[in-house]
């Protein structure tokens, strides 16, 4: 079953949007994290499900996944398809260094009233020129610019996210780490494919390009599937952005970081979400 990209793309916006502690979280697996030479495949699965890296729920859409070489440029995927759960592609790591696989949106989204009818911007909803009566949905509209002249109780958030994956062949490299000063970034001080059961990570948070205090971050082991508990940290970055992690087993672990403030860069916007999502693999010593 082929699922539209919109109806994808906005169900794994409400995995973006919801809290850690909340049922659907949107995840990348990767095959491996660390390959010898230039001639492999990693294969990564997609989707959003409630027990991270057990598909169980909605299929993410490899439309939306950009590939990043170890040099900055811009590599492609191969072999994508689609299924009732998950989505599953191919990338030739051609190239030796650290490449980035993964997902970047910046959006706004909101409601607003016209002649005290609810409306929407972004989601899902009743078109614009909808002319049929009643339903539970909001009006909605597609851009900013869309909102009407006359529409009151405007309020606007701006949203930016990023779901990421990394995948080093031969020596770890950080040109993809390069802070791009928009948004939450992360700059590692601990490779994320260099990261050992008994050995402490450390990754350094920004917003803007400068270090980020108080961020909070949820680090979840996978697997939960087959534990009772799930076992998630519930940390904060100190003053000088820096997180410290422990990794209480080896595995595959999901890493989300949110922030927000008010510093949108839309001016109709009033505040702005921010989020930083990773799966990193930690092997045992």
């Amino acid at each position: 079953m082929r699922y539209s990209p919109i109806l994808i793309a906005s169900a794994a916006l409400a995995a973006v949007l919801a809290s850690p502690a909340s049922a659907h979280r949107q995840w990348l697996l990767p095959s491996t994290t660390t390959l010898a030479g230039t001639s492999e495949y990693v294969t990564v699965d997609a989707a959003v499900s409630n027990d991270l890296f057990y598909p169980d729920h909605f299929p993410m859409s490899p439309d939306q996944v950009t590939v990043w070489t170890p040099d900055g440029s811009q590599g492609k995927l191969e072999n994508p398809a689609t299924g009732r759960y998950r989505s599953t592609f191919d990338v030739k790591i051609d190239k030796p260094g650290t490449w980035k696989i993964g997902t970047q949106r910046s959006a706004v989204m909101g409601s607003f009233k016209v002649n005290g009818e609810d409306w929407r911007l972004g989601g899902r909803g009743r078109p614009m020129a909808a002319t049929a009566p009643g339903g539970a949905q909001a009006r909605n509209v597609a851009t900013v610019a869309d909102i009407p002249a006359n529409a009151t109780d405007v309020k606007l958030t701006e949203v930016q996210s990023g779901n990421y994956v990394y995948v080093t062949s031969d020596a770890p490299t950080k040109t993809v780490f390069t802070p791009t000063g928009k948004g939450l970034e992360i700059d590692p001080i601990s490779h994320p494919d260099e990261l050992v059961s008994n050995e402490e990570g450390q990754f350094r948070f920004l917003i803007d390009g400068k270090p980020a205090a108080g961020v909070k971050v949820t680090v979840v082991p996978g697997s939960k599937k087959f534990r009772e508990a799930e076992q998630a940290q519930e940390l904060t970055t100190g003053a000088d952005g820096v997180l410290h992690v422990k990794w209480p087993v080896a595995g595959m672990y999901w890493i989300n970081a949110s922030a927000s403030d008010h510093k949108p860069s839309e001016k109709r916007a009033t505040e702005r979400r921010m989020s930083y999502t990773a799966t990193v693999e930690v092997v045992a010593p």
